[in-house]
């Protein structure tokens, strides 16, 4: 089994939990969850397509685990001195990470994350999150539309113009992956985009479709359901009436009849 650096490493490219989340290693507790928050939204497995979901969980598990030790001052005290962390914990282990994420944070919506990448494309977090994506890839552009969040082929336009800008200043070296990029990488590229974009345009409509469907089915079953009472309630008058006839009947004081007992009684007597 990997360990939680070996973790991070492989889905982050850091092996320190500060640098998988971005932040100083003075960074404050509201900090530390401000940061978890905003990566844990981007690999939320409710929020990315099917095609990524699995990856995307295991990403969401380790900023989980992450969270969990920065989040406990022992723990983080710990961790701070030496390095080390309990890797084998029982709460670890067993932590339930959608739960844990409910627990902190109020239910995402839709509208929660167009609103945040409204709020983030221009950005200095974007500029920062783009710029440390270039370094790190030396201007691999593939890899830069991979790591910055709210990025596509479409978007690439704006994206060269903020680099040629941190090139131009100084900011960032100039790579040649990214200066001249092969027109055939590209295109391939663009490809790719396209098709992924088509795939989540199909599930989109396949969803739809879906809660369409289930929303009919529902209101069938409301149907019968009411349809069902309707005729239970037709029932149960019906013996209703047949139990308040009969009773009243039951009530009425019938004839008072010798008994033949006492009529044998009386003859006998005579005699």
């Amino acid at each position: 089994m990997a360990s939680l650096l070996d973790l991070c490493e492989r889905y982050f490219g850091a092996r320190n939990f500060y640098d998988v989340l971005k932040i100083p290693k003075t960074a404050n507790d509201k900090q530390v969850k401000k940061a978890y928050h905003k990566l844990s939204l981007l690999v939320h497995p409710d929020r990315v397509e099917e095609n990524i979901k699995a990856e995307a969980t295991e990403k969401f598990k380790v900023l989980g685990r992450i969270h969990s030790i920065l989040s406990d001052t022992e723990k983080r005290k710990i961790y701070d001195e030496s390095g080390q962390y309990d890797e084998e914990s029982e709460e670890v282990v067993m932590r339930n990470w959608a739960d844990y994420w409910r627990s902190l944070f109020k239910e995402i919506t839709v509208e929660d994350i167009n609103n945040y990448e409204k709020n983030y494309k221009g950005s200095e977090t974007e500029i920062k999150d783009l710029k440390r994506a270039y370094m790190d890839s030396k201007g691999d552009m593939d890899y830069i539309l991979e790591a910055v969040p709210f990025t596509n082929c479409e978007e690439e336009p704006r994206l060269h113009s903020i680099i040629e800008d941190l090139i131009k200043s100084g900011d960032v070296p100039e790579y040649t992956a990214f200066t001249n990029e092969n027109d055939k990488k590209k295109q391939r590229r663009k490809r790719k985009w396209a098709k992924e974009a088509a795939e989540a345009e199909r599930l989109e409509k396949m969803l739809k479709i879906e809660n369409e469907e289930n929303a009919a089915t529902n209101d069938l079953a409301l149907v019968i359901q009411n349809r069902n009472k309707a005729r239970a309630n037709q029932s149960d008058s019906f013996f209703d009436s047949l139990i308040d006839k009969y009773a009243k009947k039951a009530e009425k004081p019938n004839k008072k009849k010798a008994s033949p007992l006492k009529t044998t009684k009386k003859t006998k007597k005579k005699t």
